[in-house]
């Protein structure tokens, strides 16, 4: 049964690195003491990966789970093929993409998700956890060979949502950003993952986690709320 925990961000407000999603972390992980998680760091562009690897270990330490980033391996798949759990950091979700193609970890990585390994990501690693990176927040800094993701979660994924506009900001809002999009893929359908919020994945449901409801957007923006502690069929 597919298994993962898919949040926003890895912050939520004032809180340090992923202690507001620990709670969850904890029932995520409470059979997997012990056990190896594979993470990959590719979207953290101002930091090394051993920086980036050295924080998700410290965050998640509790937890008796032995965090190993790919580029460890000699093949970075072999980390992902040796892993009980996968975990994919956030940054850059371009950069992101483009070596998880390059390192051929696509189709390792779905085929182990589909076949029961927990899969885990925040920002960029929720992203492209849906179906394409089409609605991520960050700039083209690189150029992935596809925007087609893991598509574990068959629809797209928007982390980091803020309703609205700053005053005095003339770009676009999320909304009119979110828009545009649906006017080009009508049939697409958009999860809108304000801070502080994740879903929980178990099988074919989806379970809303955080303090605010996560919001649905199809075809002319049609609207649709899923509160906190909802479980919905995707």
């Amino acid at each position: 049964m597919k298994n993962m925990l898919l949040l926003s961000g890895s912050k939520y407000k004032d809180t340090d690195y992923l202690v507001h999603a620990l709670p969850w972390f904890e029932t995520f992980l409470k059979d997997y003491k012990g056990k190896k998680m594979a993470f990959v760091p590719y979207a953290g562009i101002v930091r090394s990966y051993e920086e980036y690897e050295q924080s998700v270990q410290q965050a998640l330490d509790r937890f008796d789970v032995e965090v190993v980033s790919v580029h460890r391996g000699k093949k970075h798949r072999d980390i992902i093929e040796q892993a009980d759990v996968i975990a994919v950091g956030g940054g850059n979700t371009f950069c992101l993409l483009k070596q998880m193609y390059e390192h051929d970890l696509i189709d390792t990585i779905r085929a182990k998700v589909n076949a029961g390994t927990p899969y885990t990501g925040w920002s960029a690693g929720s992203n492209v956890a849906g179906n394409s990176i089409m609605t991520t927040n960050d700039m083209p800094i690189t150029f992935p060979p596809s925007f087609n993701a893991l598509n574990l979660f068959p629809h797209q994924i928007n982390p980091h949502f803020i309703s609205g506009k700053i005053a005095g900001h003339n770009g676009e809002s999320r909304e009119e950003r979110l828009t545009e999009f649906l006017i080009v893929n009508p049939d697409a359908y958009v999860y809108a993952l304000p801070e502080g919020t994740a879903l929980r994945i178990q099988g074919e449901q989806a379970t809303v986690l955080g303090n605010t409801e996560i919001l649905r957007f199809s075809k002319d923006m049609q609207l649709t709320k899923l509160a906190v502690n909802s479980t919905f069929q995707y």
